[in-house]
């Protein structure tokens, strides 16, 4: 019986294939980079830091880079929607990014060289991150929209093949031939993702970037904040321009901070404080613009509070490939014998059990766990399933943090104790994650799929800026006493803090996640190729 195009479940598009081995072979050479960055920083490029400093230095770098990379997507994703679509922003960033890899291999020794690298990575990476997740989207309308979510979740099972093999390999290629080599093997798998993306040029469907449009987002919000009605003040506009203060500050601190800092900051204070303000008299925008125009930015808005909530998973999550293995070089490491095949595992190789266990995940969730909770009458939505995973990555903190207890104990820890908390953290990925692709997705507007897919990306760089927050307050001598007096390390306090960060944020997300309505934004026909 052919499938029943009426009801989405109309076939696969063909041009699919190229999108996700694209994915592959871009996270693979993402991750082979990121995951033995901060060893390198700490063996290699920072040796001039006095080694007490050293760690702290490295991961000021590494969570610094990422924010970058989950900063530039707002670029990419205003290139694509108003300039250049989609396909020709991907391609064109994608060249920076191997420009990028090749700086890192040839830098090994040379700080502005290796930096340089490292910029031009976040621009590229960042810049398509959310525009490849967006394209997929593209290829599907309402006669096969509900293949959409399976191909979303092969997508992400792709990314983390990528990266499991990234993750077991690039530690090894460090270690036994040095930088060069194993900052320059994600360089040309980076080369081969542009190839093969090009090569399926003539397949894709590519919606044209959005035309000028007289009632877009940023003009309704203009109109609302600045519209008047007698005997009423601006309240909403007084919010804003405090926004403004506050990232013109940030700005100036930016000579302290760094720039990558203080302008994420700023653009944070200027969304946060200016969507507040627009929310707050956007009713005044009515007449002004037609309602759906008006509609249409309250239900950004409301994904935008969405995307804010999830930051604190981020800030937990991303430090896997900091605090988790600055830890993990405290602990020992047993040799394993596997089928006759002895080997130890290195600090770093502990992040190959990420991806690995999202690809069993994904398929165990699909398969298994999901029915089961449909059959007990549970629904496990988009954001309950969000929800969920906010909480277990909290979960895996507790876990992290008792190691740490441990270990401060003057007990000696296996590495293997980190394979609970990674269990923990890798479900909390797979439900908040992977999920939030395609909620980011169906819930944006047609005109807006790239931006709201870049203020998606956006919540990774808050949640690190979280951390360097945290990090940077830990200094302060006042805090210090205080958490002396808790009879914890300061790591351990740490790692309690976020904990608790992400266990509170997961009640009010649960609360909010009962209020919101959901939408279906995606296509109704064939775009034009």
């Amino acid at each position: 019986m052919a499938p029943d195009q009426s009801q989405g479940n109309g076939p696969l598009p063909r041009q699919i294939p190229y999108i996700i081995a694209n994915e592959a072979a871009e996270r693979f050479s993402f991750y082979g980079m990121r995951n033995i960055l901060t060893p390198f920083l700490i063996s290699t490029l920072l040796l001039f830091v006095p080694l007490e400093d050293r760690t702290g230095e490295a991961k000021h770098v590494f969570h610094t880079f990422v924010i970058g990379a989950y900063f530039t997507p707002l670029l990419g994703g205003f290139l694509a929607d108003r300039l250049f679509g989609k396909y020709k922003t991907i391609l064109w960033l994608s060249l920076f990014y191997v420009a990028g890899h090749a700086c890192l291999a040839i830098f090994e020794d040379n700080l502005k060289g290796f930096y340089f690298g490292l910029f031009l990575i976040a621009l590229g990476a960042g810049g398509i991150k959310p525009l490849v997740s967006a394209f997929v989207g593209d290829q599907f309308d309402q006669t096969n929209k509900n293949r959409a979510k399976v191909v979303y979740d092969a997508f992400y099972w792709c990314i983390n093949f990528g990266s499991f093999f990234a993750s077991l390999l690039m530690p090894l290629l460090l270690k036994n031939y040095g930088p060069s080599i194993a900052f320059g093997i994600p360089g040309l798998l980076m080369a081969l993702a542009v190839l093969i993306f090009w090569l399926g040029r003539h397949k894709y469907v590519n919606v044209p970037p959005a035309p000028p449009n007289p009632d877009s987002l940023t003009r309704v919000a203009r109109t609302a904040l600045l519209a008047k009605r007698p005997g009423e003040g601006r309240p909403g506009l007084t919010v804003a321009v405090i926004g403004v203060v506050g990232a013109v500050v940030s700005l100036l601190m930016s000579y302290s901070w760094g720039f990558v800092i203080g302008a994420c900051t700023a653009l944070v204070l200027l969304l946060a404080f200016g969507g507040i303000g627009t929310g707050m008299q956007l009713e005044r925008a009515r007449g002004h613009h037609p309602d759906e125009a008006v509609e249409g930015v309250r239900a950004v808005l409301r994904i935008l509070i969405v995307f804010a909530l999830v930051t604190p998973f981020w800030s937990l999550f991303d430090q896997k490939a900091s605090t988790w293995i600055v830890q993990a070089n405290s602990m020992t490491s047993p040799v394993l014998d596997i089928f006759g095949w002895q080997f130890q595992v290195l600090p770093a190789q502990m992040q190959a059990l990420n991806p690995l266990l999202v690809m069993l995940l994904i398929p165990f969730n699909n398969l298994a766990l999901f029915p089961l909770l449909r059959a007990l009458g549970i629904e496990p939505t988009a954001l309950r399933r969000m929800t969920t995973g906010i909480a277990l990555s909290g979960a895996a903190w507790l876990v992290i943090g008792w190691i740490q207890v441990s270990m401060d104990g003057g007990t000696p820890m296996s590495i293997l104790w980190q394979l609970a908390p990674y269990a923990l953290l890798t479900m909390a990925e797979v439900l908040v994650s992977a999920t939030g692709l395609e909620f980011a997705y169906s819930q944006a507007p047609a005109s807006m799929k790239g931006s709201i897919m870049s203020f998606w990306t956006l919540a990774v760089t808050v949640g690190n800026l979280w951390v360097l927050i945290v990090n940077s307050s830990v200094k302060n001598d006042f805090v210090l006493g205080h958490i002396g007096d808790t009879g914890l390390s300061v790591i351990a306090f740490q790692m309690f803090f976020f904990a608790g960060f992400a266990l509170l944020t997961a009640l009010v997300f649960g609360l909010y996640a009962l209020r919101y309505k959901m939408v279906d934004n995606y296509r109704s026909g064939k775009a034009p190729a």
